[in-house]
C-alpha cells in the first residue's frame, strides 16, 4: 500500500479526517519555516546563533508544530523570522 493510499483510506474515519484538519495550521507554518530557512541557505545551528540560541532550541520549536506538546509564543516565531531573513505576519481567515 502506498502512503496516498494509507492516507485515503485513513481519512475515511470521521476522527481522524477531524484530527488531520485540525492539524492544517501547524504543518502549514512548519512548512513555511522549513522553505524559508532553506531559502535563506541556513542550518538550524546558523538559525540558533541569529536568534541567540542553542541549535536543539531551533530543532524543538520545529518540530514542537508536529508533535503539539508546545505552541511557540509570537515573539519565538517573530525571532524565527528575522533569522531567517522574513517578517511574521498573522492573520484571521473567515471560515
Amino acid at each position: 500500500m502506498t502512503h496516498a493510499e494509507l492516507k485515503l483510506r485513513a481519512l475515511q474515519n470521521e476522527k481522524v479526517r477531524q484530527d488531520y484538519e485540525n492539524l492544517k495550521p501547524e504543518y502549514g507554518l512548519l512548512r513555511e519555516m522549513l522553505k524559508a530557512r532553506k531559502e535563506a541557505g541556513l542550518s538550524q545551528a546558523e538559525v540558533a546563533e541569529r536568534m541567540g540560541t542553542k541549535a536543539p532550541a531551533i530543532t524543538r520549536l520545529e518540530s514542537s508544530l508536529t508533535s503539539g506538546k508546545h505552541s511557540p509564543s509570537v515573539e519565538t516565531l517573530r525571532k524565527y523570522a528575522e533569522a531567517v531573513g522574513c517578517k511574521l505576519e498573522i492573520h484571521l481567515v473567515p471560515d
